[in-house]
């Protein structure tokens, strides 16, 4: 049931058409904050599902087991698992970004749906002569195993979980739940090119807009806090790292913690930290967020150490990693925007150390 394709529509049309659509699932989603996400999820699954054909539910479904489960990437790629929004009617979109928006807060959601838009901004810095195709609505749907297991089991087995998959170009979000619980809530990829756009293109998004602004400012809040013997500690590199580490393996696992302890932070440094770690972690639902909060409160702030590697200012790359007992931040901006702007381009994943994807933590997969 493809209605239309991007191609054969001027830019405009396409872009109102995912705009509309946008604004309609964040209005209209009606969350009920008396239902955990997983079962707000749920829903919403069950709702998208009812809205396919029986060639869409094929293309969005696939067995909870499938090695394609736990594959993903940002980068751009000429085809993806899933159902793309491009191939679904204004309804199913809107059904579609329901779903997502369940599983996110709505600064989560927000983040989600300009990244997204960042498309038409990218189409128009490159003239159309980028090698990738740019296109808001090139971003596509899995679900895995079958939305609406019972809540009553603990088994944990495959047949009891269910997973939903969002992604496209600088986006990868991934969700395992079961009954009224979220399992797992990582990969969490979201990236930004422009990272900050410095050319009014016409489009969309406004010149000045910076999508992943409150990671990087955080960032430099942080490292440029820091005494000359705290620096010696955080800083791993003068140069910061090409990009993230791990993109597109299944389970990461990043050795060893680096940078300067928090408990070597005065209580400024300490709450700039706590407040860049909440940035990452309240991309999703409020709960699931709570949740993430209360883990790295248990296992102790004193786990947790913040590196920074680059330069200290905008336009020259950097980089920073945040480590704790079960989780990892990495936040990278080292390459140009398509008009040339250098360190104009971020990539930050927020992670599950005991295991993405509800992988056991010392899977091989």
């Amino acid at each position: 049931m493809k209605l239309f394709s991007s191609k054969s529509l001027p830019a405009y049309s396409r872009r109102l058409s995912l705009v509309t659509v946008g604004l309609l699932a964040v209005g209209a989603t009606g969350l009920d904050l008396g239902q955990s996400p997983a079962r707000q999820m749920q829903t919403y699954a069950t709702a998208y599902l009812d809205t396919l054909d029986e060639s869409q539910r094929q293309q969005t479904t696939m067995d909870f087991d499938s090695p394609k489960r736990v594959g993903w990437h940002f980068i751009p790629k000429d085809d993806r698992k899933g159902l793309k929004l491009e191939q679904m009617n204004d309804a199913q979109r809107t059904a579609a970004l329901r779903l997502l928006r369940a599983a996110l807060s709505e600064a989560g959601y927000r983040k989600a749906n300009q990244i997204m838009l960042l498309e038409e901004v990218l189409n128009e810095l490159e003239k159309g002569q980028g090698g990738n195709e740019r296109n808001p609505e090139k971003y596509y749907v899995t679900l895995f195993g079958t939305p609406g297991s019972d809540e009553s089991s603990a088994s944990g087995d495959a047949a009891d979980r269910w997973g939903l998959s969002f992604e496209g170009h600088h986006m990868s979000l991934n969700f395992v739940c079961r009954g009224n619980q979220m399992l797992d809530s990582t990969p969490q990829f979201l990236g930004a090119n422009p990272g900050v756009i410095k050319d009014d293109t016409g489009v969309t998004l406004s010149k000045g807009t910076a999508v992943l602004s409150r990671e990087e400012q955080l960032g430099f809040k942080l490292i440029r806090s820091l005494s000359d013997e705290q620096k010696e500690m955080a800083v791993f590199a003068e140069e910061a790292p090409r990009d993230i580490r791990f993109a597109g393996e299944a389970q990461p696992t990043p050795g060893p913690a680096e940078g300067i302890e928090y408990a070597k932070l005065d209580a400024a440094q300490q709450d700039v930290l706590r407040d860049l770690v909440k940035t990452h972690t309240n991309v999703v639902a409020e709960p699931v967020a709570e949740a993430r909060r209360a883990q790295i409160e248990a296992d102790g702030w004193d786990q947790v150490q913040f590196a920074w590697a680059g330069a200290t200012k905008p336009g020259v790359g950097h980089a920073y990693r945040i480590t704790g007992e079960r989780f990892l931040i990495e936040f990278n901006n080292t390459q140009s925007d398509p008009s040339g702007n250098p360190a104009n381009h971020i990539h930050c994943i927020y992670r599950d150390l005991t295991g993405d994807f509800d992988l056991p933590a010392d899977s091989d997969q």
